[in-house]
């Protein structure tokens, strides 16, 4: 997953306090609590990827309340920018001391949501490259594993980790390990995708988990970035991994579906690709239909619209560059898991306001629903949002425009 750096905002501190969620203490997080808040796999195969640090993170909770999503990927996971076999985020902010992301968890879980931690992504130093063999690539993430109480971890093996052999065969051992070591853990390895599946290095970092003898939950392409467009695409490259995983596995297609998934990028993609909301549902349908075991997106930092909704024609880290209400794509991960998402309604009864636009109640919200209702011989739109105020709080507000005056 491409972090987009040149687009983050503002300091880490800043942004975790964005993404909010209460001063809640480290040892929270890595609490019983986990196995208390510990979801179904369906969750854990559904949740889109969050950045914790960077790219201006949304407010979880948020998020929880407005499409009922459970569960978060939160990403990444890397070697220290500064060389060494140890754990941090982003390569700059180490686990073992963390308190921030922690907060996050801790938030998370207490509205009954959980979290997998994803490690690798696009750039940066990967462990597997740090580490000087599998076992103690294996204990770096046990760290992460042991103080956050995961029941989920994704291996993203991308650039240029799986261009690099030893890397490889370090991250596919240590994901064999933590397998071993952690019952019911549930573990998914995400690679590029392309046009017949996936590349040439995907296919070898299957052959490297053939010859361990080691079986993910699933085997993820991303299906961007690499001359897609759209969801037929997508369907036809995940019909092609099907096919290299029954090559190279000995599978049958049903086989090969249930340890299949799909990770992708929602709006507009690094390259210039556009996948909007009903790409989703397409691909959605095909996952479902042939019971693929993964989908999931990047990111929840991005979906949301940008400001213009087309953003000049850019790729954001903070927003889609489509036209969109927030968390629509969310909305499809939650599907994923087999849940309906929450839907708004708006009162029917606008409030008093002048003959054009009543008075707004918020002038920072997040866009959830509208809806038109006859009223005093006019027709009125409204445009209602919800906002958390504070943990546990929600606030309602809403605008509503006379469409015969206006």
């Amino acid at each position: 997953m491409k972090r987009l750096r040149a687009l983050l905002c503002g300091a880490a501190t800043a942004a975790l306090a964005t993404a909010g969620l209460g001063a809640f203490a480290a040892q929270q997080a890595s609490g019983a609590s986990a196995d208390a808040n510990a979801l179904s796999n369906r969750w854990y195969a559904a949740a889109p990827y969050l950045m914790p640090h960077d790219n201006n993170p949304p407010n979880a909770g948020a998020i929880m309340d407005a499409t009922g999503l459970k569960a978060f990927q939160l990403a990444f996971v890397l070697a220290p920018n500064g060389g060494g076999c140890s754990p941090t985020w982003d390569g700059t902010s180490p686990v073992s001391s963390d308190t921030a992301v922690a907060s996050v968890i801790s938030a998370i879980r207490a509205k009954g949501g959980d979290v997998s931690v994803s490690i690798g992504g696009y750039g940066g130093t990967k462990l597997g490259q740090a580490c000087s063999d599998a076992a103690s690539t294996a204990a770096a993430y046990q760290q992460v594993i042991t103080k956050y109480q995961l029941k989920a971890i994704d291996f993203d093996l991308e650039e240029p980790e799986y261009e690099n052999a030893a890397a490889v065969a370090h991250e596919i051992g240590a994901a064999k390990i933590l397998q071993q070591n952690n019952p019911g853990l549930y573990v998914s390895v995400t690679t590029a995708g392309t046009a017949d599946g996936t590349g040439w290095f995907g296919k070898q970092m299957l052959n490297e988990a053939k010859s361990q003898g080691f079986t993910p939950n699933n085997f993820s392409i991303m299906p961007f970035d690499g001359g897609f467009n759209g969801s037929a695409a997508q369907t036809s490259a995940l019909t092609n991994f099907n096919s290299v995983l029954q090559s190279t596995f000995g599978w049958d297609a049903a086989t090969a579906y249930a340890h299949e998934g799909f990770s992708g990028m929602n709006g507009r993609s690094d390259t210039g690709e556009y996948f909007r909301q009903a790409d989703f549902q397409t691909v959605l349908d095909y996952a479902t239909s042939h019971h693929m075991d993964r989908f999931t997106f990047w990111s929840l930092n991005r979906d949301r619209q940008c400001t213009p909704p087309d953003s000049n024609g850019q790729t954001s880290g903070t927003c889609s560059s489509v036209a969109q209400s927030d968390w629509d794509f969310a909305k499809y991960a939650v599907k994923f898991a087999g849940v309906t998402p929450p839907t708004t309604t708006p009162p029917t009864t606008p409030p008093p306001g002048g003959s054009c636009t009543a008075a707004a109640w918020s002038s920072s919200a997040v866009y959830t629903a509208d809806n038109t209702v006859s009223y005093g011989g006019h027709t009125w739109k409204a445009k209602w949002w919800t906002q958390n105020e504070t943990p546990g709080t929600t606030g309602e507000w809403g605008v509503w425009q006379d469409l015969g005056a206006c």
